[in-house]
């Protein structure tokens, strides 16, 4: 394999890897929006939101870092995506950013708003957020309006572009497409479900425990049906193959399908993040303290091999509905071959953020210590 078609392969399975690990961290938000259906008195809803306090900078620090991932190895889709679907992206990070203040503002006396109001905030963007990245996404599937004109800073008759948004909706016209709107919704109650899971082992409280046990086999039910209804619509779709000699994109029946056949490793991975999902479904319905692991790492599995299987196997990740050969591809959108390397060699110090993500997860778990409190 060239070098260049092995480092954009590289960086196409790291952008997947931090975005099934954006999916799983969004039970902060699904914890944000059970709040009003688990606690019944400010007491347990305190204690809820101390569970979840600080775990959000984690969210959306990976979130940053996705964003900031797709614009080093893949800045046409940056160019496109982030330039052309403003409106949904601005939103996204606008919740976020309420969220944040939300949870800085929400215990301090003198603040300019009462605890209701921090907590509708909360509440709006625990269900705002799952539900537009998962929209987002789910264009990677079924395709965006744009154009690309790669040769546009060329151009002398003044019409410089090298992506052009056609719709005037810039990102919200992917509700209007099904399946979009069933992957949000499928994000929003898997969401829920992993926080049901994280408050059966980060609370305390059995009252709050038996709550979060049985809301989380309703937001099962919930994720499963949109979630499939997601799949089979995409399944059943033709996709978008480029040839890998000439480029040139192409309609095939049942891409999606026809990857995982293909790619037998991302099949095995699909599947096997599937069996821990429904494994950590049933230990949460038992009530385990150890549901988590089980629904977090099927998740991440789950997310990580739909996401290779858009993006590997001479697929466009990202169809154009304007025009079919602007669509993107990990080959026709990528860095150069230079700077693909570069970024894989300061990718290797990964183990070294993930071991400091995984000592900022216990410090932020550790309850406060009598000294702290004073």
């Amino acid at each position: 394999m060239d070098t260049l078609v092995f480092l954009q392969h590289y960086w196409w399975f790291l952008i997947a890897l931090l975005g099934a690990v954006l999916v799983f961290l969004l039970f902060v938000q699904g914890g944000q929006g059970l709040l009003p259906q688990l606690a019944r008195s400010e007491a347990e809803r305190t204690a809820l939101l101390a569970s979840l306090d600080h775990k959000w900078e984690l969210t959306f620090t990976t979130l940053v870092v996705f964003g900031g991932a797709f614009f080093a190895s893949f800045p046409l889709f940056y160019a496109v995506s982030f330039g052309g679907a403003c409106y949904v992206w601005l939103a996204l990070l606008l919740l976020f950013v309420m969220q944040a203040a939300a949870f800085g503002f929400r215990g301090r006396e003198g603040s300019l708003y009462g605890r209701r109001t921090y907590d509708a905030v909360l509440a709006v963007g625990g269900t705002g957020s799952p539900f537009l990245l998962g929209t987002a996404l789910g264009t990677l599937f079924t395709g965006a309006p744009f154009v690309v004109n790669r040769f546009g800073m060329a151009r002398t008759d003044g019409d410089l572009f090298i992506a052009r948004w056609t719709s005037p909706w810039h990102g919200l016209e992917a509700l209007a497409d099904y399946r979009n709107a069933a992957l949000g919704l499928a994000l929003v109650f898997l969401s829920r479900l992993l926080a049901c899971h994280y408050f059966l082992s980060a609370v305390a409280d059995p009252a709050l425990r038996e709550r979060a046990r049985r809301r989380s086999l309703p937001a099962a039910a919930l994720f499963l049906a949109a979630f499939g209804l997601f799949f089979a619509g995409v399944a059943n779709a033709a996709g978008y193959g480029a040839d890998p000699a000439t480029g040139t994109v192409s309609l095939v029946e049942g891409k999606l399908l026809l990857n995982l056949r293909q790619m037998p490793l991302v099949a095995v991975l699909a599947a096997g993040g599937v069996a821990a999902l429904a494994w950590g479904v049933a230990a949460g319905a038992r009530g385990s303290r150890r549901a988590l692991w089980a629904s977090g790492a099927g998740s991440v599995a789950t997310v990580l091999a739909l996401l290779l299987a858009a993006g590997w196997n001479d697929t466009a990740y990202y169809p154009s509905l304007s025009d079919m050969q602007s669509s993107l591809t990990i080959r026709n959108s990528s860095s150069s071959r230079f700077t693909l390397r570069v970024m894989a060699v300061v990718s290797l110090l990964l183990p070294v953020v993930a071991g400091y993500v995984a000592y900022a997860w216990r410090a932020v778990a550790r309850p406060p210590r009598p000294h702290d409190a004073a």
